[in-house]
Formats: structure tokens, sequence, C-alpha cells
């Protein structure tokens, strides 16, 4: 990865020792702030990516903006749940109390809270190692939200892998269901909040080898978001929900049953 590790520009012991520790866990190089830009830093260090160390957050500076933490939807749509109201992913996923859920593309995380949420638990997977990390530490330290959804952030377990490799090492039928919300083949570019995660995100498709592998692995089914009309359900074997007629997404399944 092409980054360096720095901090905000009045750091306190704390926040230097972190950026330190962090530097040393990524394999990156950790700069002091100085009163240095984040341009100058890049040009300096010949880097495209910062990794921001600040009090109590961190995140990430991209050619595309910043990217931090944050439960963005999570927060609306657990609401919802709460109110007796549907969720798109849950009745797709057709998780309840207990689901073993993997979630083999993390990104900034909302999925993985909501899923939390219902199940209880979840795997969550990011093989970029700044977005697990910003990521990550989020769900361990944000505190601005209602009780049960910084319980269900608490409850997913990141891991830094690329999703192709865990689930080949996953056991037969070890987790109930299996859900891919890859970069979409065809990028919905009014979403601009997640146009710092851009030049950071896996931009690979999904392959019927992966698609295999997490059938194995899926007790019940397998999920994938992609792009309303995308032919991506088609190459894989994903049989396209009902419902949602008027989102940009849609959701496909494979249903083990």
């Amino acid at each position: 990865m092409n980054f360096i590790v720095t901090t905000i520009r009045k750091p306190t012991e704390a926040v230097e020792t972190l950026a330190k520790e962090i530097s040393l866990k990524l394999g990156g190089q950790f700069v002091k702030r100085e009163d240095l830009s984040f341009d100058a830093l890049k040009t300096i260090h010949g880097v495209e990516n910062i990794l921001l160390v600040k009090k109590n957050s961190l995140s990430v500076v991209t050619s595309e903006g910043e990217l931090f933490f944050h439960p963005n939807t999570a927060h609306l749509r657990i609401k919802n749940l709460r109110g007796g109201e549907g969720d798109r992913l849950i009745d797709a996923l057709k998780i309840s109390a207990g689901s073993k859920v993997l979630d083999c593309t993390l990104g900034l995380g909302s999925d993985a809270i909501v899923e939390s949420f219902v199940a209880g638990k979840v795997v969550a997977l990011e093989v970029n190692p700044l977005i697990a990390e910003v990521v990550s530490h989020g769900l361990k330290n944000f505190s601005d939200e209602s009780p049960h959804i910084l319980q269900a952030m608490r409850r997913v377990e990141v891991i830094n892998v690329d999703c192709g490799e865990f689930l080949k090492i996953c056991a037969d039928n070890s987790f109930d269901v299996v859900y891919f919300d890859p970069m979409f083949r065809n990028p919905i570019k009014t979403s601009s909040g997640l146009n710092p995660i851009r030049p950071l995100a896996d931009n690979r498709p999904l392959t019927k080898e992966i698609v295999r592998e997490a059938c194995r692995v899926a007790k019940n089914r397998v999920v994938m978001k992609e792009h309303s009309g995308s032919s991506e359900f088609e190459r894989l074997g994903f049989e396209i929900l009902d419902g949602g007629n008027y989102s940009s997404v849609a959701f496909g399944v494979i249903d083990k049953a």
C-alpha cells in the first residue's frame, strides 16, 4: 500500500503513540505532522493516501476526499426495524437472532451493523488494510449513538483478508448466510458519500469460483447486492429478488434450500 501514517497538527502523546503503533501494524511509515498540509505530505513522501490519527478516530485522506467511519444509514434502518418495518437486506438474507453471518465486503460497515443488530454476531471481511483499520476502530470506539446501535457495532468482528482466501479455509456450512456487496460494475456516481473510498476499493468482479466457495460455506443462502439490471446476477447464477422497483440496487440470492 502506498501510504503514510500521521496525526493532527498538535497531537497528544497518546495520539502519537497510537499512530506509531498503527504504522507498525500495517507496515507503513510514521511521519510527524509538523505544520504540513496533506498535499505537501503526499508530495514529500510520494504517497497517494494518508492514514490520519485523531484524538478519538481514524480517517484516510485519499485523492477523492477524507474517508472516516460513521454508521450512516444504519441508524435509520435499525430505527425502522425496531419500529416493525422491514429492511431489504435483512429480508434477502433471511436472518434472525442467532444467525451466523459472513459479510465478505465490509466497506464502510453500514450493512454489517444492521446484520449484527438482527443476528447478534457478524464476521466482516475487508481486503484493504486502511479501510479495515478505520472501520474496525470506529466500530470499537464510536460513541455518539443509541445503546442498541453501539452494541451492534461492537459485535462486528472485522478481519483484514481477501474474501476468496478466507472462504477457502472455512468449513462446509459454517455460516448461515454469506453476503457480497462488491463495487458495482456500473458505479452510481451520484453516491458522493462513497467517493473517498473509491481509490481504496477492491474493484475486482466476483468470480464464479468465489461464489462456489460461498455456496459451500453457507448453510442457507448466498446473497449479492448489485446495480439494478446488472448482468452480474445472471453471470454468477443469482436469482434476483422481487421488490424495490424504484431502487437503483437489487439483491440476488442463491438459495441452498
